[in-house]
């Protein structure tokens, strides 16, 4: 068979079928190979790899929250409290607890309440 014959026998097989069927055929193949090349190339960067999910242990918050001071003070204040936005970044220390910075020599901000 040669070229010629092999374009001829292809124009009558593709005369036969209709031009609609025809079209959403040629539509299906081109977005399966697409598909298909785009599977390829997420496995290649490594996007096709397995999910790997990790957990992070959960500490449970206790009654005490860190509390901040200013170094030039005596008062401290729980993050809730609007004493603590008044203190400059630059003077600010922090505790891990209420009782860490009563230790420390300072008492509780007058506006501020435990929760």
């Amino acid at each position: 068979m040669t070229i010629a014959e092999a374009r001829t026998k292809c124009k009558s097989l593709v005369a036969r079928i209709p031009r609609d069927i025809l079209t959403i055929a040629v539509l299906i193949l081109a977005s399966s190979v697409s598909f298909g090349f785009g599977y390829l190339a997420g496995i290649d960067t490594g996007q096709g790899s397995t999910l790997r999910l990790e957990e992070t242990p959960f500490v449970a918050s206790t009654t005490t929250e860190q509390v901040a001071a200013s170094k030039n003070g005596t008062k401290y204040y729980f993050s809730w409290c609007s004493g603590i936005e008044r203190i400059t970044s630059a003077n600010k220390i922090w505790f891990t607890s209420a009782e860490a910075a009563r230790a420390a020599g300072y008492t509780l901000g007058a506006h501020c309440t435990n929760r």
